[in-house]
C-alpha cells in the first residue's frame, strides 16, 4: 500500500498539533512497512525533522506566502505525485495545498481521506476568506471524500454541518509516542528557565486566542491568594498574544510568578511535563488536545475546558473538565491543587489510560484498517 499524507507544514512550532499528527502517522506507517510519502511546504522543515522520518519520502515545496502557506508548484507535478499512490490523506482544511491535491485526486478518481482536526467550524480571523474558500472548493473537498476522520466524537457534528452523515465518519483519536517523553531531568529544566523549586502550573501551546492563555492568566490571578507558592509557566511560541499576556500579567500584579519560556521541544518538553504539578488546557476550541496525551504519558494530571474534545478525562479520574471561563478554571485549579495525594492518583490514572489506549502503535492500526476498507471498495 502507498499512502500520501498532505499537510501544509511539518514544523512543530508553527504547524502545531496537525504537524505533529502528520509526522507521527507517517513515521508509524513506515515503521509497519507502508510506503509513505508526505507532501508539505519547506517552511520550518529542519534537517532534524527530516532525519526523524528517514523511512518516509518527503516532498517539500517552496513556500511563497507564509501566512497562507501558498507553495511554488506545477499542477502536473501534483498530479503525478497523487497518481503514484493508492490513497491520499488530507490533514487540516483551510489550505491551498489541500485544494490542489483534491483537484488532482478528483480528476484521477483517486480515493482520499480528510482529517480536518477541528478546523471545519469557521472560527477566528479571516472569516470572509474561509467562507469564500468553502463556497469555491472547501465544501466539495469534504463532501466528495472517500473517508472522513474525526479526532474526538464531538467533531462528528462538524462534519454533519457540511452534509456528511454520522455513519460515514470514522473516529480516530490522536496518539502518543512514549519514547519521546522519557527525559525526566527536572533539575536541568528548572535551572535553564530560572524556576528554582517553585511548584509549577504548566501551559503548553501557541499563545493564540483559540488556545485561551488569557483565560488561564486571569484564572491564575483569581486564584493567586489561595496558591501563594505556585508559579505559572507558559511554554509555547507566540501566536500573536505574547505582548498582551505580558501586559495582563503586569495589570494583575503577578510579577515574577509568570514565566514565558517560548517553544520547548524534545527533552525540554518532556522535562517540562515532569516538572509540573498540573497541566492546564484553557482552549476555547480544540479537536482533541495532543498535550493531554503528552501530559498523560508522563503521569501529569490535567485540568481542561469542555472545548478540548477529551471530556472522558473526568470519567477516568485523570483530571477535571470545566467550562471555558476564567472563573471555572480558577475554581478547578484551587480544587485540584488543595489535595496533592488525590492529584498524584489522577496522574497515575491518566498515564495508565493513555498507555492502554493512545500509543501510536495502537492508533496506526485504525488508519491501516480504514485505508484497506476504502481500497477494497474501489475494487468492487
Amino acid at each position: 500500500m502507498k499512502v500520501l499524507n498532505v499537510n501544509m507544514s511539518l514544523d512543530p512550532v508553527t504547524g502545531g498539533g496537525t504537524a505533529e499528527r502528520t509526522f507521527q502517522i507517517s513515521k508509524f506507517l513506515a515503521k509497519v512497512g507502508i510506503e509513505c510519502t508526505v507532501l508539505t511546504t519547506d517552511l520550518g522543515l529542519t534537517p532534524e525533522r527530516i532525519k526523524a522520518m528517514e523511512r518516509v519520502r518527503i516532498i517539500a515545496l517552496l513556500c511563497l506566502f507564509r501566512r497562507f502557506y501558498v507553495p511554488k508548484f506545477s499542477y502536473k507535478q501534483i498530479k503525478n505525485i497523487v497518481e503514484g499512490v493508492d490513497v491520499v490523506h488530507l490533514m487540516g482544511h483551510w489550505t491551498f495545498m489541500n485544494a490542489l491535491v483534491y483537484l488532482a485526486a478528483h480528476s484521477l478518481n483517486k480515493p482520499y481521506v480528510v482529517c480536518p482536526a477541528g478546523a471545519l467550524p469557521i472560527f477566528g480571523r479571516s472569516w470572509f476568506i474561509k467562507k469564500m474558500y468553502n463556497i469555491l472548493i472547501g465544501n466539495k473537498i469534504i463532501l466528495n471524500a472517500w473517508g472522513h476522520v474525526a479526532i474526538p466524537h464531538d467533531e462528528i457534528k462538524h462534519f454533519q454541518a457540511y452534509g456528511v452523515a454520522p455513519e460515514n465518519v470514522t473516529v480516530i483519536p490522536n496518539g502518543i509516542n512514549a519514547e519521546d517523553f522519557k527525559s525526566a531531568d527536572v533539575d536541568e529544566f528548572r535551572r535553564k528557565h530560572h524556576l528554582a523549586d517553585y511548584p509549577i502550573i504548566l501551559f503548553v501551546g501557541r499563545l493564540n486566542p483559540i488556545k485561551g492563555p488569557d483565560l488561564l492568566l486571569e484564572a491564575f490571578s483569581l486564584a493567586k491568594r489561595k496558591l501563594p507558592h505556585y508559579h505559572l509557566v507558559f511554554a509555547g511560541p507566540d501566536g500573536g498574544m505574547l505582548a498582551e499576556l505580558k501586559n495582563l500579567a503586569d495589570n494583575f500584579d503577578l510579577g515574577e510568578r509568570i514565566h514565558f519560556i517560548g517553544y520547548v521541544g524534545g527533552d525540554q518538553k518532556s522535562q517540562a511535563y515532569h516538572a509540573a504539578d498540573i497541566l492546564i488546557i484553557p482552549s476555547r476550541q480544540e479537536a482533541m488536545s495532543i498535550v493531554v496525551l503528552e501530559a498523560g504519558i508522563t503521569g501529569t494530571p490535567v485540568l481542561l475546558t469542555d472545548k478540548c474534545g477529551f471530556d472522558l478525562i473526568g470519567e477516568i479520574n485523570g483530571g477535571m473538565v470545566v467550562e471555558a471561563s476564567a472563573e471555572a478554571l480558577s475554581e478547578g485549579i484551587i480544587t485540584l491543587l488543595k489535595d496533592t495525594k488525590k492529584l498524584q492518583n489522577m496522574g497515575k490514572n491518566l498515564k495508565r489510560y493513555v498507555q492502554e489506549n493512545y500509543t501510536w502503535e495502537i492508533i496506526i492500526k485504525r488508519y491501516i484498517s480504514m485505508y484497506e476498507t476504502i481500497l477494497m471498495d474501489t475494487e468492487k
